[in-house]
Formats: structure tokens, sequence, C-alpha cells
């Protein structure tokens, strides 16, 4: 007996363009170095970060979390000010802190070998990007996407956008891989499928989110069903 063929008719699947990840707490073990220079910079304004202070700033930009910080310090020191000091104490952290988290770097190669584009979406701004990028090798990135170089940066879907546009991929075609609920609502915002790695916070079940126990069990052949339905 024949085989069957496919419907003419039927939704025709979605091949996988691209694969855009997350930075922070996703690729490189930086979450605990951002919360670290949070905590630093609030303790020596006399400030205790509480537990939603905490799950505020994973994920947010540096001026969002200024912001936040200037709203709580009696001193109500300047917002622009207090994200330069942020800026640099993060930086100087993950100059000297950052680690590829297990399997990052292993689907990276493997995302390069079968030719797959990906992109770096970070909420972080751009020197401590770059610093990420030798880290993980820039030749493994096709592009990357700093805070500041969209009109809005994450949880609104910019980001996301802009790297899917510069890769020429329609979103749904995109993967997003995020490990925050600021992050995956940005991505899905954008309108890509969202892979969920662990977070100190977790990010809650809903549709369009996939999650998995950590990069280790990421391969091609799951980015792909995602896009295609499979």
């Amino acid at each position: 007996m024949p085989a069957e063929r496919p419907d003419p008719a039927g939704p025709v699947p979605r091949a996988l363009r691209a694969v855009l990840l997350d930075m922070d707490g996703t690729l490189v073990d930086t979450e605990r170095l951002w919360l670290r220079a949070v905590e630093e910079e609030a303790r020596e304004r006399g400030l205790g970060l509480t537990a939603e202070d905490r799950r505020f700033v994973l994920g947010r930009s540096v001026e969002d979390c200024a912001a936040r910080l200037a709203a709580r310090t009696a001193a109500r020191p300047d917002p622009a000010g207090l994200a330069g000091a942020l800026h640099r104490r993060f930086a100087e952290l993950v100059r000297h802190g950052a680690v590829p988290l297990p399997g990052a770097v292993e689907l990276l190669a493997e995302l390069a070998a079968a030719g797959v584009p990906t992109a770096l979406v970070s909420a972080s701004p751009r020197p401590v990007v770059d610093t990420v990028l030798d880290v993980l090798g820039r030749d493994r990135f096709t592009t990357s996407v700093a805070a500041g170089e969209t009109p809005r940066t994450k949880p609104f879907p910019d980001p996301y956008r802009e790297a899917a546009r510069r890769l020429s991929a329609a979103p749904p075609a995109c993967v997003a891989v995020e490990d925050s609920l600021t992050g995956v609502t940005s991505a899905q915002a954008a309108g890509c499928p969202v892979l969920v790695v662990p977070s100190p916070v977790p990010v809650p079940p809903a549709p369009g989110r996939t999650a998995v126990r950590g990069l280790a069990e990421v391969d091609l052949a799951l980015l792909r069903g995602l896009v295609s339905g499979g």
C-alpha cells in the first residue's frame, strides 16, 4: 500500500531559521553576579533588598533596577547616576567571574556546525555583552542586541524583534532561549516560541513555553520541533 502523501491544503511545517539566546543566567552564570552587584550597591546606600526586589531585578535593564532602588532609598539618588554605578560594578564582576553554564558551549557549537544563525539578546549594557562575547567566543554569534540598542528593552518585544530582523527571519521561526519571566514575556510578545531554562525565580508554565532542566539536554532536534510543531 503506497504511503499517504501530505495534504497540499494542510499546514506546511515551519523550518527553524534562527536561535535567539538570552545571556544572563541562560548562557553564562551571571545572575548571581548581577544580584551581588545590586545588593552591594544597595547596601552602600543603606538599603536591604526584599524578596520582591530580587525577583524584579532578574532580567531587567540596569536603568529599571536603578529606578527601583532610587525610589526606595531615603536619599533619593539620581537614577542615572545610580545606573552608572551599577553598570561599573556589574561589568567588573563579569570581567572576572563570568562562566559558561553547562551545555552552553556545546549547544552553540552544534548550531554553528548546522549553519543555524544565532543572536545574543540581552538587557545588559553593551560593555557587559562584549565581555561575555569574549568569554563565549564572538564567532559563535551572528549578531547581538544589548540594552539601549532598541527603543525599549525587555520585557517589551523590541530586542527580540530586532534580533529576528537582523537575521532576516520571522519571529515564529526563531526559538528564543530564556530563563526569566521578563525575558520570556519579551520573546513571546515578539512572536517567538520560547525554551525556558531554570532560574532562581521559576517561570510559570504557559502556552508557547517549553521548559527544560538545563542547556545540556537541548539539541537541534528539540529546537526544530518547537517551530515545526513536532
